[in-house]
């Protein structure tokens, strides 16, 4: 009986044991998981928050084309200003609790909607032109990581009056 208890104690702890941690490492993925994902609903229901602020400050248009801006008062200004703002400390936010230079899967999904945000915004030249006095004090990773997506969407971005005067020639087959 002795023997026999002796060998299940060896087999519950090669067999048992590991199990175990496999089942805890599992949990534990699972809880990450759901934590990422409850910090994403979180930074998406904000983001929802500041696009009602642009509708509330509809005279702003600051979701028009960049052709459809208007001639701002210095009253307006200083409301784009506040709004922008708020925009950059959200995406700070977002970038501090998503972003990592290696990420999972699950993790590259949820920064994906964020970098098309940023991107979004970065196309905009105004609000390129104000970077500068808004990431003043922002963490510097993300200065670095929000300059470089401005650089990006700016050498992309092509005004008409550029095209217009350097079309680009006929493709050659």
């Amino acid at each position: 009986m002795l023997t026999a208890l002796e060998a299940l104690s060896y087999v519950v702890t090669v067999v048992g044991l590991p199990f175990a941690l496999w089942v805890f490492m599992q949990e534990q993925r699972k809880e990450r998981e759901k934590d990422d994902e409850e910090i994403y609903l979180e930074l998406a229901d904000d983001y929802e928050s500041f696009l009602k602020l642009t509708l509330k400050h509809a005279d702003l248009r600051l979701l028009a084309p960049p052709d459809q801006q208007p001639a701002y008062t210095d009253e307006q200004r200083e409301r784009k200003h506040v709004l922008f703002e708020i925009l950059i400390a959200q995406f700070e936010r977002a970038y501090i609790l998503v972003y990592e230079q290696t990420m999972s899967h699950q993790a590259a999904r949820l920064w994906q909607t964020w970098d098309d945000y940023i991107r979004s915004w970065c196309r905009r030249s105004d609000f390129r032109a104000a970077l500068d006095k808004l990431l003043e004090g922002e963490d510097a990773d993300f200065q670095g990581y929000i300059r470089t997506i401005a650089a990006e969407e700016a050498a992309r971005t092509v005004r008409p009056s550029e095209s217009a005067a350097n079309p680009e020639p006929p493709h050659q087959g």
